[in-house]
């Protein structure tokens, strides 16, 4: 799909290039055709206002070689030449013939290269015929001047569309193989707790097994069970945020009152962890945003605390940071994350080990989190301190 993307849009670009250069090499053409035959009849007619003048070789200013015809009753003869012989009668009468059978007053001979322009004066009709090989030659000229251009220009071109086609679809492939790896990460953890599920289901139903033994093949589906529904409402939050869902619900809410709102339930779970929870939330702190989504952006981030800090203190503060910004920070006692690790944890599914899951983590809390904040205009990122990892979130005031 991919290559087909990149064929695509190098196909379209070099379309758009294509039209591009014809439009304005046709126009340099067109204008320069035009510029170059109104001069050479706008000479003509300079002619033609004095046609019984000789102009012989270096008495005439004229910009092309031209001679004048004048027709007689009796038939016609030369009046007049600038730098040009006119001898051959045969062909002089042949060239009249045809001036005098074309419409209009002005015309072209294309096989001797000739324009011709017709006037009265003096109580006579005048031929004046003007040689514009060079007319021809400039635009043979130029119009090979301009397939090499457009040549060049269109492979440069190709090569570049070459390299914005890798640019651009650069984002489509990066998003296409997060999708496979989220279908792919879904599906492993809903693999897991569906088989333990069809497992415990088939024993309960074997009547030789013990009360005893249905009853823990009872809770064994139960907890599974729990867990899928743990994950399916974390995917659930997941694509609400991801699809704006948190924008429609925007309005002014007090992040200091919702902060101290979305601490106080984790005080009892903290202290019976062995865990010390200080939290410093500056009052009077406003943002417009929705209340239900950064409480949960709170909640995710003492959740996380609660489950994988060391024993110490964990604080969580709250503060204004200039003039249009507030900034939330969880400083949350344990061993330094990696530069690495700390770019990873917001990727949906990941934990940095195993034994993780075994405490119904599905990897997707930090991911909920981000997307969030994402939505509400801010941004959230994790420091490494000393023995401790530090969680910030910034949001717009």
């Amino acid at each position: 799909m991919l290559k087909k993307l990149r064929v695509r849009f190098v196909c379209i670009n070099m379309a758009i290039v294509l039209v591009m250069l014809s439009v304005i090499f046709g126009t340099v053409l067109t204008f320069t055709r035009q510029n170059l035959e109104q001069e050479s009849i706008d000479m003509m007619r300079s002619v033609a206002s004095d046609p019984l003048q000789l102009n012989w070789p270096g008495a005439s200013s004229s910009r092309l070689p031209y001679f004048t015809v004048r027709l007689t009753y009796g038939g016609f003869r030369s009046a007049g030449s600038s730098f040009y012989n006119i001898e051959d009668s045969e062909l002089l009468m042949k060239l009249v013939n045809i001036a005098l059978s074309g419409e209009g007053n002005t015309g072209f001979i294309p096989e001797y290269a000739l324009r011709y322009y017709r006037t009265a004066s003096f109580g006579s009709e005048f031929i004046i015929f003007a040689d514009v090989s060079s007319e021809t030659a400039t635009m043979r000229g130029l119009w090979k001047n301009c397939m090499v251009i457009g040549s060049l220009s269109l492979a440069a071109f190709f090569v570049i569309s070459l390299l914005l086609a890798r640019w651009a679809v650069k984002p489509v492939d990066r998003a296409w193989a997060q999708q496979t790896q989220f279908v792919s990460d879904a599906s492993h953890e809903l693999k897991t707790p569906l088989t333990v599920i069809l497992t415990n289901a088939e024993l309960l139903r074997d009547d030789s097994r013990t009360r005893e033994e249905r009853d823990r093949f009872a809770a064994n589906i139960l907890t599974m069970a729990g867990r899928m529904r743990s994950l399916v409402e974390g995917l659930l939050d997941l694509a609400r945020a991801d699809n704006g869902a948190a924008r429609t619900a925007f309005t002014d809410v007090d992040l200091s009152a919702l902060a101290e709102d979305a601490v106080l339930p984790f005080e009892p779970v903290f202290y019976e962890k062995g865990l010390t929870l200080v939290s410093q939330i500056e009052p009077g702190i406003v943002c417009h945003g929705s209340a239900d989504h950064l409480r949960r952006v709170a909640e995710i981030l003492l959740d996380n605390a609660q489950k994988y800090s060391l024993p110490g203190t964990v604080e969580f503060r709250l503060e204004k940071q200039g003039r249009s910004r507030a900034l939330l920070t969880l400083v949350s006692p344990g061993e330094p994350l990696s530069a690495q690790e700390r770019r990873d944890i917001f990727r949906r599914f990941y934990r940095l080990d195993q034994a993780r899951a075994s405490d119904g983590s599905c990897g997707l809390g930090l991911a909920i989190a981000e997307s969030i904040v994402r939505e509400h205009g801010g941004r959230i990122w994790c420091d490494a301190a000393e023995h401790a990892n530090v969680f910030r979130v910034q949001l717009p005031r």
